[in-house]
């Protein structure tokens, strides 16, 4: 694989990592993230049971006022039993999908030169300024010069 190039696990296609996939790189690692936390919600809400009390009467002469304790679960569930497994099926896919692209940036981005590397790493996935990159980068590197480095780097790749 050459220089900017990546290789898709599953088909063996090699394709061109482009700036687009690069800055997706961030909100595949969130939306893995915030897809836990709903497939945690969501396996949470098939677990729950209500409980409630409620006042009657017997049926019969003497007509005596009792409580009632009653649970069970939430009418959603229980009407559409699927429907949360569905969901959640949903929100597998939905994480496999961001941690898909994670893994192609990051495979690609082992077969970019190390200082690129370093510069992506502290530009992109830390949003750093160019100057908080050049300090970083040492070797009397500039706000510019590193953006124009990396710049020069994404155009040619």
């Amino acid at each position: 694989m050459g220089s900017g190039e990546t290789g898709d696990i599953d088909s063996g296609e090699v394709r061109q990592m482009d700036k687009e996939v690069l800055e997706q790189y961030i909100d595949a690692c969130e939306l893995i993230k915030e897809t836990e936390a709903d497939i945690q919600r969501v396996k949470k809400q098939r677990k729950t049971i209500i409980q409630d009390s409620v006042k009657g009467s017997m049926h019969d002469f003497p007509y005596a006022a009792q409580s009632f304790k009653i649970q069970g679960m939430t009418y959603s569930a229980v009407r559409e039993p699927g429907a949360l497994a569905a969901y959640e099926h949903l929100l597998e896919e939905r994480k496999a999908q961001a941690e898909e692209i994670k893994i192609q940036v990051e495979a690609w981005l082992n077969t970019i030169p190390q200082r690129m590397q370093r510069i992506i790493r502290l530009s992109i996935f830390e949003k750093k300024s160019w100057g908080e990159v050049a300090i970083r980068m040492g070797r009397k590197a500039t706000a510019d010069s590193v953006r124009k480095e990396y710049e020069r780097f994404i155009e040619n790749n």
